[in-house]
């Protein structure tokens, strides 16, 4: 079986299992963590759609990403956890739906989905089976280890990267997802991989990530849009984020919402103001 080994450790998160299982902790515990370590539910929470969670270095968004990995653990074990990252490369489809095979990460192997990789592709009028948006990208790679800590291999991935950030892209790939979720009976979570505004002053970075996490949580996907090309906010991951509103909306109707878990800047974890990312932790359930 065709394995994808890691792009990125040693540089976003650290090469070995030891130091991996640490950062991951230390993330968990970190004063801007949730404070403690996660307890993965017996009982599935299906009311759960999915979160957004940041993709930087470990060092600078763990602690941030660690809340939506805190609330997975109270979710239960899913079938599969489809990944949606941002394109950073420029190589591949448009949207790329990884085929099959594994994925391999310093904490072990994770399985893809490749049944529910070839009806979403199969189903969507843009999303196309293609491995090459994925070799050297990173968006859904760190947020691999995560996953394996609270779930270990009891789930399968689904990784996907975007390149179009549009509504009308997200809409298209969130209809699809549901129809190919459903046609397969599979229990999916949705990781939207994303980071916020970047590399502006603290309190800028702030202003400009308010007014789109406002957008988020109206589930609006065309003020979200707007409100990042209006405001300059250089969302890295605004397909993925559309996605998940658009899904929401699909399966939820008028009981979707959504729910800021933690919003951060990289000054908040390293202390220095003057250029910062934004990071953000929401949660998107049914009810």
């Amino acid at each position: 079986m065709k394995k994808r080994h890691p792009a990125v450790a040693g540089y976003f998160y650290p090469d070995s299992k030891r130091e991996l299982e640490a950062i991951i902790k230390w993330s968990f515990t970190h004063k801007i963590g949730p404070g403690k370590l996660p307890e993965t539910s017996p009982s599935r929470r299906v009311e759960t759609v999915g979160y957004v969670a940041p993709h930087a270095g470990y060092v600078y968004s763990g602690p941030v990403a660690a809340h939506t990995y805190y609330q997975m653990a109270l979710d239960g074990v899913p079938e599969t956890v489809v990944v949606i990252g941002t394109n950073h490369t420029g190589y591949g489809a448009l949207v790329s739906v990884y085929p099959g095979g594994m994925w391999e990460t310093p904490l072990g192997l994770l399985e893809v989905d490749s049944e529910l990789a070839k009806t979403l592709a199969d189903k969507s009028s843009i999303a196309e089976l293609d491995e090459y948006a994925h070799l050297e990208e990173h968006s859904v790679e760190v947020q691999l280890p995560f996953i394996q800590y609270i779930y270990g291999d009891r789930v399968r991935i689904l990784p996907v990267v975007m390149r179009l950030h549009t509504p009308d892209v997200a809409r298209d790939v969130a209809k699809s997802l549901l129809e190919a979720a459903s046609s397969l009976k599979r229990d999916i979570i949705i990781v939207a991989s994303s980071d916020f505004n970047h590399y502006d002053p603290h309190d800028v970075t702030v202003r400009k990530d308010k007014e789109a996490i406002s957008m988020i949580l109206r589930l609006d996907s065309a003020g979200f849009y707007n409100t990042l090309l209006r405001e300059d906010v250089s969302v890295c991951g605004p397909g993925g984020i559309m996605v998940l509103i658009e899904y929401a909306k699909l399966k939820g109707g008028a009981g979707a919402r959504a729910e800021l878990l933690k919003y951060a800047t990289s000054g908040d974890v390293s202390g220095d103001k003057s250029h910062v990312v934004g990071y953000a932790s929401i949660r998107f359930s049914t009810q």
